[in-house]
C-alpha cells in the first residue's frame, strides 16, 4: 500500500511541473565500409583518420534532441581496419560519432563479433575509455549484471534502455563476452527488472528482419506484437538498410501508446543501392498526462542521405538532411525517396 500511495504522489508531483516534455532521436545503422576508412585516412593527411565533416549536416538536428541513439554496426578496433564482410573501424570513427552528439550507443547487432571475441572486449573498452554509454555487448556476465538494466533520466523522465540481435552473423562467442540475442524470455526478465529499478519508459532497440526488404517480415511483427504485449513504449528496429514503416500502436491492456519502428535504415554507408543511400531519423516526443503519467505523445521522422566524396570538392562522406543535399545529388536523393513509397 505505502509504495502506491509513493507512486501516485510522484505522479500528482509531475502533473505539477507541467508541461514536461523531452525529445529522443534515434539513427539507423552507423556503417563503416573500406570506401569510409580510405576517405577517412585520406582526410587525416597521414595523422590519423578524420571523420570530423561526415556528420556536420546533421549534428543541429542530432544536438536539438534531449538525448540521441545510434547502431554502431561495426567493431572498434586499434589496428587492421577493413569493410564489409568483417567490420573493424577506428576509434576516431566512434569518437566523431558522439561529438555529432549522440549520447548512446547500441553495439548489438549481426557484425559485433566479426573480430570475434578480442574485436568485442576492445570495443567495449575503447567505448568506455571515451566515456561513450553503450548497451548490447559486455566482457562477461558480471559486466552486464553491473551495467544492465540502463537507465537514463532525460528531462525528469526515466527512460530504460535495453538492446538485442538475432544473431552474429553465424560466428559464435568463444570466451566469456556477451551479446544480448534476442530470446522472449531473457527480453521479457529485463524489462521487468528495468521497471523495477524504476523507468517510467522502455525502449528496446531490435537487431532484426530481411535485409533490403522494405516492409516488416513475420518475425519483426511477431516481436512487436510481444513487446507492445510486454508494455514496451518505443521499439526501435535496424538490419534491414532500408528504410521500414513506423507504426503507433496501442497497449490493448493499458491505454498506452507504443511506438513501433521497423527500421531506420543506414545512418551512414556506402551502399549504393537508390533505397540504402539514407535512412530515417526518429524523433520521438515525451509528455506527461494530467495526472503525471509519462507517454509517447508525439513522433515523426527525418530522411538524411549520404553523399560520398567527390574528388577536391569534398574529402569525405557526409550525411546531409534529404532536402539538403547538393544539387547534383537532388534527382539520386528524390530517386531513394521514392524508393521508399513505390517499392
Amino acid at each position: 500500500m505505502g509504495e502506491a500511495i509513493l507512486q501516485i504522489m510522484m505522479h500528482l508531483t509531475a502533473a505539477l511541473v507541467g508541461g514536461q516534455e523531452a525529445t529522443l532521436l534515434f539513427a539507423g545503422d552507423a556503417m563503416m565500409h573500406q570506401a569510409q576508412i580510405d576517405a577517412a585516412r585520406n582526410a587525416g593527411n597521414g595523422k590519423g583518420f578524420d571523420y570530423s565533416t561526415c556528420f556536420s549536416g546533421v549534428e543541429n538536428i542530432i544536438k536539438e534532441a534531449d538525448f540521441a541513439v545510434v547502431n554502431l554496426e561495426t567493431p572498434i578496433g586499434k589496428d587492421g581496419f577493413s569493410g564489409y564482410p568483417c567490420f573493424n573501424a577506428p576509434v576516431a570513427y566512434a569518437e566523431t560519432l558522439h561529438n555529432a552528439g549522440f549520447d548512446l550507443f547500441l553495439t548489438a547487432n549481426n557484425h559485433t563479433l566479426d573480430r570475434h571475441d578480442k574485436g568485442l572486449r576492445y570495443t567495449v573498452e575503447a567505448l568506455d575509455s571515451l566515456k561513450i554509454p553503450h548497451i548490447g555487448t559486455y566482457t562477461d556476465i558480471s559486466q552486464r549484471s553491473e551495467r544492465i538494466p540502463h537507465i537514463e533520466t532525460i528531462n525528469g523522465f526515466k527512460v530504460g534502455f535495453l538492446n538485442y540481435t538475432y544473431g552474429t552473423n553465424g560466428i559464435e562467442i568463444q570466451g566469456n563476452a556477451i551479446v544480448d540475442y534476442i530470446d522472449r524470455d531473457k527480453i521479457r526478465e529485463d524489462i521487468r527488472k528495468t521497471r523495477e529499478a524504476g523507468a517510467e519508459l522502455l525502449v528496446t532497440a531490435m537487431h532484426w528482419g530481411e535485409e533490403y526488404r522494405l516492409m516488416p517480415v513475420a518475425s519483426e511483427r511477431s516481436l512487436a506484437d510481444f513487446l507492445v504485449d510486454e508494455g514496451v513504449d518505443m521499439i526501435i528496429g535496424s538490419h534491414p538498410h532500408v528504410v521500414q514503416p513506423f507504426e503507433m500502436r496501442t497497449n490493448p491492456l493499458t491505454g498506452r501508446k507504443a511506438l513501433v519502428v521497423y527500421s531506420l535504415g543506414n545512418f551512414i554507408s556506402n551502399m549504393k543501392t537508390r533505397d540504402t543511400r539514407g535512412g530515417a531519423l526518429a524523433v520521438v516526443k515525451l509528455s506527461r498526462d494530467s495526472v503525471g503519467q509519462p507517454c509517447v505523445s508525439d513522433a515523426r521522422y527525418e530522411l538524411v542521405f549520404t553523399v560520398p566524396p567527390e574528388g577536391n570538392s569534398q574529402s569525405n562522406f557526409m550525411v546531409y538532411p534529404i532536402d539538403s543535399v547538393p544539387p547534383h545529388w537532388t534527382q539520386a536523393a528524390d530517386a531513394f525517396r521514392t524508393a521508399l513509397k513505390t517499392d
